[in-house]
């Protein structure tokens, strides 16, 4: 046997890469076109019209005054008309619009978070949660969306909001809606809807509202909605999991429920739901590493196994959903459709989420016994990018081809801009500049600083524990939780900032989409605990 492959160098392996393929090349086909090839072909010469001439030195620009100037009008002089569709999403209306404010760095007056505040109050329904519209039924998302305005707008005390949210309502409207493969409806009468388990998980985690009656069957539910692509559909299939699934049956399905049989998941996987599920999965953590066996070993304790998800494939589709170099680096939400910018947020933040479940942690933490040999190696590699994803495509995509010219936001071109991708655009831009990544050092300062007592006090649920120690695991549920949430922190030295400093955006919480600022101030509050001071850490070198 003898080799007689040619070597190439690395230069002169590059050089034949890019002779063999243009980096611009169109998506390949097999010569039979049908609608949705000829759509592809159209929106890929759409976008790469936008890519800016080389020589030119031109940089692409963060339009952020144009887009102010979007947002305060929807706010001051109401939506267009257009947006009558959106009768039932009210309180998204008003997250997307205050939390784009809070994205592109701009400061609300006193006189709308007054109004803001207001109109939210008045969204509350009676018997617990938020409607989407003055008299209609209470629904987990707008609940969800109503809890993150008032992250951002309201505050403790008198007029602030906060205290005139009924916790416990809310909590039995959630447990009202809780199916017995632990999944939720998101409205009574309502369907399954993993959005909704993490809209319900979010809330939950803001308000100090997590009991294992509420979380009990959840995760189970979550794995069954992966699909054989890696991500995530939007519910599943429980007909086989019980023996009394006939709505007609007397018996309770809940008592003949065999977590054993398949679930199938239905739908394809699908960005939103696998970015919702994923979120969810992160949030679980810490209550199945106390209400859970190992998969792996065996327990004399009556404790359900710990589900579990292929990471790996979950990692892979997500990598799989960024656009071409002709898409400029967008991001879609399903197999073989279009690039959507608002999937920038859904897919493109997944991927730190993907990364925690990984065991990534930052770099500038400091080295634990097990991985201090390891420290060396890496310090030749500081000022390496260490996204699973290409941070500076998907600014490119957004800063070229996601902005209006007359302010907003959007899809893609020529589509016009609307609050909604306005919102998980510039979202979907803060995952791409910044890093931000569990802390352990944050985690333990938040943890010396717990104060169980104060937790306790704080809890908004009524829930009643049977025994020492089921008080003491709920305890170490609302700690554990409560520190993993607020450890989340910037990585310092690792921004990208495509463009130049100017087009900074502010980081948003990975789990939940608000500011870390707004996210510390509305846990501390409702978990009745003091913050230890957000302490800066040395930076990186970045790239």
């Amino acid at each position: 046997m003898y080799d007689n492959t040619t070597h190439i160098s690395a230069p002169d392996y590059e050089d034949l890469i890019c002779i063999m393929v243009d980096v611009y090349s169109p998506s390949p086909t097999d010569g039979y076109g049908t609608p949705t090839s000829a759509l592809q072909t159209t929106t890929e010469n759409v976008i790469s019209s936008h890519i800016l001439p080389e020589g030119t030195g031109l940089l692409p620009e963060l339009q952020k005054r144009i887009h102010f100037e979007f947002l305060l009008r929807n706010l001051r002089q109401g939506f267009p008309e257009r947006y009558v569709s959106q009768d039932a999403s009210q309180p998204w209306l008003i997250y997307w619009t205050l939390h784009g404010f809070s994205i592109l760095g701009a400061g609300l007056d006193d006189l709308t978070k007054k109004r803001s505040i207001e109109t939210l109050l008045a969204l509350q329904h009676p018997d617990g949660g938020f409607s989407g519209g003055p008299g209609q039924a209470a629904h987990l998302l707008p609940t969800y969306a109503a809890v993150c305005a008032f992250a951002i707008v309201g505050r403790p005390g008198q007029g602030g909001g906060w205290e005139s949210i009924d916790r416990k309502k809310m909590y039995d409207f959630f447990m009202s809606l809780k199916q017995p493969d632990g999944s939720f409806l998101v409205s009574h009468h309502g369907e399954v809807d993993v959005r909704g388990v993490y809209c319900l998980l979010t809330v939950a985690t803001l308000f100090n509202l997590l009991t294992p009656e509420l979380l009990a069957g959840v995760p189970g539910f979550l794995a069954s909605c992966q699909t054989y692509e890696g991500g995530f559909g939007n519910a599943s299939f429980p007909g086989w999991a019980f023996e009394a699934d006939d709505p007609e049956s007397t018996t309770d399905p809940s008592n003949t429920f065999d977590p054993t049989a398949p679930r199938p998941p239905l739908g394809e996987a699908h960005g939103g739901y696998t970015f919702c599920a994923t979120a969810s999965w992160v949030i679980l953590q810490s209550f199945m590493n106390l209400y859970h066996a190992p998969a792996d070993v065996s327990s004399s304790v009556s404790l359900p196994l710990t589900p579990r998800i292929n990471t790996s494939a979950l990692l892979r589709w997500c990598a799989q959903m960024q656009g071409l170099p002709i898409e400029l680096g967008g991001f879609k939400g399903r197999t073989n459709k279009l690039v959507d910018g608002c999937y920038s947020w859904w897919v493109g933040g997944c991927f730190v989420l993907v990364e925690t479940l990984l065991g990534v942690r930052a770099h500038n933490e400091p080295p634990t016994e097990e991985s201090a040999g390891e420290e060396e190696g890496h310090k030749a590699w500081v000022d390496v990018d260490d996204a699973l994803f290409n941070r500076k495509a998907l600014q490119e995509y957004l800063l070229l081809a996601g902005q209006h010219p007359a302010g907003g936001l959007r899809d893609k071109p020529p589509k016009s801009a609307d609050a909604y991708h306005t919102l998980y655009c510039a979202a979907g831009l803060s995952a791409a500049q910044h890093r931000v990544l569990p802390s352990e050092r944050r985690r333990n300062a938040v943890i010396s600083a717990w104060d169980a007592e104060q937790a306790r006090a704080k809890d908004g649920t009524g829930f009643r524990t049977t025994s020492d120690v089921e008080r003491e695991k709920l305890d170490a549920l609302r700690k554990q939780t409560f520190a993993q949430v607020l450890s989340w922190t910037e990585e310092e030295g690792t921004a990208v900032y495509v463009g130049g400093a100017a087009n900074r955006v502010n980081a948003t919480h990975p789990l939940f989409n608000l500011t870390v600022t707004h996210t510390d101030g509305m846990m501390a509050y409702f978990y009745g605990q003091t913050l230890p001071t957000r302490v800066v850490t040395s930076p990186r070198a970045s790239k």
